[in-house]
């Protein structure tokens, strides 16, 4: 009889991942080749083709923008785990995706939001349960999950790149709304391969995996309707100018609230979710790896905003007789992290081996603190610009190179702590509340790139070097108070171990 764990289809792996991989690689094409453009498009004067809002509101937008996927994905889990299942859910949030996409390559002004909205609904969708299904294709026992996890986070970097050097290019030589439409076009063929590979899930995510009641499912569908409705009537107003709002004042008191959220979820948890005194250290320590995680995204996120419009405006694009695109500087990124990914992994196994092991708050301190480096060498970079010069490329690649090394340091690390510092019983919950870090960061991230007016360069320098030293304060700072919380890991290790035995 053939199990999960026996089957290897895809380079060792089960089939399932080819379809996941693929699918998963062509939705990052379409969503990271759009976002490298979205700062860009809504900057650019109305004859370049852009929508000429200022960098202030075009930031913040772009903030929302990011911040809204990520919170999305709360609810585009709930949707799938309660109602509909990880298979559907992945297919219709592609749809929703492409159609978003196939709204911003129509040339017109009025539809632009309602392309970006759709984008947003339809990632929350896809997103969460397109990961969840990697999972769900192994068997509790089976060790190569966390091979399998590398090998689809490969898939990842590989569709941003296609996105980035795509739709860069395309923007370059036939405009905007070209890029968007490809940026559907990938989204298509990621659908395409997805329903045309689908029985190699072998009923991964095919059904919910909680059962509700009839009348539960009944109030929730009514409850998403309304939402729908609620959402479509405020576009509409906003489109046709019942009311306006501003986007820098919103996204303000959006990062507020999703702030106040996050501190009411995890306060929760923490004072009324029955845990023992061990739990609750655990929590406290996972607490700074949150903060840690906050301020890295705020940072890190300059490079769809200040950092892109730093590229388009302040850097020596030629090489010889080509100009290259302003959103393939941020591949990089995912160049570095395919190159550097495997050094970490063996770095910290390596580590281990010589019982040199860093706790959890320690390797995210290190990770912000490299990532703030970076805002050292835009620091220098900004001082030449303001004196009047165009920048050599190296300096954003250095840039980009120290805050994927701080991404390496600090992202996979902190998901890790958030599974490992759980109470189990909440180990879920308090995943949906650390991606509440990703979202305040990438709206926080929006604000910032806001002070970067390109008309005043001359305060670009010591802008880009008050973000380095504080958020260089806040990783000592994180590093100083682990002094303490590594005790807590300990614990919760200790506590894993003794838990391992007894079911021994």
């Amino acid at each position: 009889m053939t199990t999960k764990t026996q089957t290897k289809d895809f380079l060792g792996h089960p089939g399932g991942l080819s379809t996941l991989f693929f699918t998963e690689m062509w939705e990052r094409m379409s969503y990271y080749g759009m976002r490298a453009l979205l700062v860009l498009f809504m900057t650019a004067s109305l004859q370049e083709g852009g929508l000429a809002i200022t960098v202030a509101s075009a930031t913040a937008i772009y903030g929302l923008y990011t911040g809204a996927v990520y919170f999305m994905g709360l609810p585009g889990g709930w949707i799938a785990d309660r109602l509909i299942g990880g298979q559907r859910a992945v297919w219709y949030g592609g749809l929703i995706i492409m159609s978003g996409h196939i709204v911003l390559a129509i040339p017109s002004d009025t539809t632009f939001f309602i392309g970006l909205i759709l984008v947003v609904l339809g990632t929350g969708l896809l997103k969460p349960n397109i990961g969840a299904m990697v999972g769900q294709l192994y068997s509790p026992e089976d060790q190569r999950r966390d091979a399998g996890y590398t090998l689809y986070y490969m898939g990842i970097n590989i569709g941003s790149v296609i996105g980035y050097m795509v739709c860069g290019y395309l923007q370059v030589e036939y405009g905007y709304h070209y890029a968007f439409g490809a940026a559907a076009i990938g989204m298509g063929l990621g659908l395409i391969q997805y329903r045309a590979t689908l029985p190699k899930l072998e009923g991964a995510g095919a059904e919910p995996l909680v059962r509700m009641s009839d009348k539960g499912v009944k109030i929730s569908w009514m409850a998403i309707v309304a939402f729908l409705v609620g959402l479509a009537f405020l576009t509409f107003a906003m489109m046709t100018g019942l009311f306006s709002i501003d986007p820098v004042s919103l996204a303000q008191y959006v990062a507020i609230a999703i702030t106040l959220v996050f501190l009411a979820y995890y306060a929760g948890v923490y004072v009324f979710g029955n845990l023992n005194a061990d739990e609750k250290r655990s929590l406290g320590a996972l607490f700074l790896v949150c903060l840690a995680s906050i301020f890295f995204w705020a940072g890190f996120e300059q490079a769809g905003s200040s950092l892109n419009l730093f590229g388009r405006d302040y850097t020596d694009r030629i090489v010889g007789t080509f100009e290259i695109p302003t959103a393939w500087f941020q591949s990089a990124n995912s160049f570095f992290i395919i190159l550097l990914s495997p050094f970490f992994a063996a770095l910290w196994i390596n580590l281990g081996k010589r019982m040199v092991q860093p706790s959890y708050g320690i390797k995210c301190a290190v990770g912000l603190i490299i990532m703030a480096t970076g805002f050292i060498v835009m620091f220098f970079a900004a001082q030449l610009a303001a004196s009047g010069l165009k920048v050599a490329p190296y300096w954003l690649v250095a840039t980009y190179f120290l805050h994927t090394v701080g991404e390496l340091c600090l992202s996979p690390v902190a998901l890790s702590a958030v599974s490992k510092l759980s109470p189990k019983r909440f180990a879920g919950q308090m995943m949906g509340v650390f991606v509440l870090t990703y979202s305040i960061g990438n709206v926080v991230a929006g604000l910032l790139a806001g002070n970067f007016d390109p008309e005043k360069v001359d305060q670009m320098p010591n802008l880009y070097l008050q973000i380095s030293l504080f958020t260089i304060a806040i990783g000592i700072l994180i590093a100083l108070f682990t002094l303490k919380t590594r005790v807590w890991e300990k614990l919760s290790e200790k506590k894993d171990s003794n838990m391992e035995s007894a079911t021994a």
